[in-house]
């Protein structure tokens, strides 16, 4: 058996808004931070410190689908 997740923090991904590139992945707590997030970090392809936005995590990894039956 597999205990529910009953946390209200979601897992989303940060994207440069110089580079398009998706590097950093956080968890958020949607009931206090309902906006995006915007944070000032570290771009390694670009090698400066840009501005990343907030995205939806669209790659499936570590988010269990419920079994059908």
């Amino acid at each position: 058996m597999s205990k529910k997740n009953t946390t209200k923090r979601k897992l989303v991904g940060l994207v440069s808004e110089e580079s398009g590139n998706r590097t950093y992945y956080t968890k958020k707590n949607t009931m206090n931070t309902p906006d995006k997030l915007s944070l000032r970090k570290y771009d390694p392809i670009l090698r400066k410190h840009v501005t990343y936005t907030e995205t939806k995590k669209n790659l499936g990894r570590n988010e269990v689908k419920p079994r059908k039956g």
